[in-house]
């Protein structure tokens, strides 16, 4: 049973780790006790040298506190149960926007009769990523309300509750021809590249799209050279389009992949059947090296000493629009079934499976985004590294964000509370 003064409820923890060294004659000289457990908000301390982190005593107890500790865990603890709540997703629940197989025929008749929105290959994977439930609670694409949340707080209040992280905004965009032939249907249908009908967008609502202002405030620079903004801003539409999104069926890509796109449902099951006390997720848009493997042994092995008995590692690549420049995704996933057939890592404690998101380059906050879609997941842990979703500055010789300024946003962003943030210290490669 996970220990319980490791999954506190109301403090957000970063944990630091460094990597192992193979030559290491000592792996504990690589751990910081001292930088081991930061909360996020924390209360007045009288000591600041020895109470400088209030979980050191909970950590470390005296033995003499030991057994009245034990005695009253032991009687105020319910029976172990392991189950795929590690951590609830954002809302309480996971949104799931595939239309149920029974209703698919109706929804298809319906569909056809709708005014048509094309949608790139950008756009499937967005409604890839809503209709699986990686942005619960949001439904669909983003109204105006949503996305100047998103854009200008980085998070989205709940209906009845407090907010949830949203850092990057969700959105598709249409043109002057498609507004004006979309007329006054409160509804409409959404082709895809190959020309087929793949979902309704319902209760739409149309509003500017001012793209000077989306990239400023996502990327914080306006110079010329973002990927993404090249490819999918900068020729989309002036209109933004939102609504409740109903995908009409599972979105496959038939590319020999599909097997390993698990959805946040399916994986939670999986940590149930492999009965997980704790999940940590890795994200990469590179292949594994030796000190990515060194990293995710150490930390299961960490967490193992922290009292936990089964962590499970979720291997996540990120599957959706990545560079030109960075390694093909068929090209990352074979070398990741490898790292698992060699025994680099344990296929017992390991899950490789895509994330389907598209990817922004936004440093921190975009890293926001990929914490709080593992939180969907069922992650209640997240390894971050060197420069998170960075890259280099498209016009200067330097990176676009401060390497270290991802790690420090994951520590206090809002809504990502829950979420228990791994930095790790000593990393060449970006995340």
């Amino acid at each position: 049973m996970a220990n319980p003064i490791c999954t506190p409820k109301s403090h957000h923890r970063t944990l630091f780790f460094h990597p192992l060294s193979p030559s290491s004659p000592s792996p504990r000289r690589h751990f910081c006790p001292s930088l081991s457990l930061l909360p996020r908000n924390p209360p007045p301390l009288s000591n600041p040298l020895l109470n400088s982190n209030p979980f050191v005593p909970f950590l470390h107890p005296p033995p003499s506190s030991r057994a009245p500790m034990a005695a009253a865990a032991a009687a105020s603890s319910s029976p172990p149960r392991v189950r795929s709540s590690l951590i609830e997703p954002d809302g309480g629940e996971l949104v799931d926007l595939v239309v149920p197989a029974a209703e698919r025929a109706a929804r298809r008749a319906e569909a056809a009769a709708l005014p048509r929105v094309p949608a790139g290959a950008v756009d499937v994977e967005w409604a890839h990523v809503l209709a699986e439930g990686w942005a619960s609670p949001l439904r669909g694409f983003m109204r105006e309300r949503e996305y100047l949340e998103s854009l200008h707080f980085n998070s989205m209040r709940l209906p009845h509750g407090p907010r949830v992280n949203m850092s990057l905004p969700i959105v598709l965009a249409i043109a002057d021809d498609v507004k004006l032939s979309i007329g006054d249907s409160p509804h409409v249908a959404l082709q895809g590249p190959s020309g087929n009908i793949f979902a309704i967008l319902r209760s739409i609502e149309i509003y500017k799209h001012n793209k000077e202002e989306r990239i400023a405030r996502t990327w914080g620079t306006t110079a010329p050279g973002l990927p993404y903004v090249e490819e999918f801003i900068i020729p989309a539409g002036d209109w933004l389009i939102g609504g409740d999104l109903e995908v009409l069926e599972p979105i496959k890509y038939n590319d020999g992949l599909d097997h390993y796109r698990l959805s946040p449902k399916e994986l939670r099951t999986e940590f149930d059947r492999r009965k997980a006390d704790a999940v940590f997720a890795f994200q990469l848009r590179n292949p594994v090296h030796n000190g990515h493997a060194l990293l995710m042994n150490d930390t299961r092995r960490r967490l193992l000493e922290m009292g936990y008995k089964n962590p499970i590692l979720l291997l996540h690549p990120l599957g959706g629009f990545t560079k030109a420049d960075d390694v093909p995704l068929p090209v990352r996933m074979e070398q990741h079934s490898k790292v698992l057939e060699d025994g680099v890592l344990d296929p017992e404690t390991t899950i490789v499976a895509i994330f389907p998101s598209p990817m922004h380059y936004a440093g921190p906050t975009e890293v926001q985004w990929h914490a709080k879609a593992r939180i969907n997941a069922g992650a209640n842990f997240y390894i971050v590294g060197r420069d998170p979703a960075g890259m280099s500055h498209p016009t200067e010789k330097r990176d676009l964000y401060d390497p270290d300024h991802g790690k420090k946003v994951l520590s206090m962003a809002p809504g990502l509370e829950k979420l228990n943030i791994l930095p790790f210290r000593v990393q060449s490669k970006r995340c």
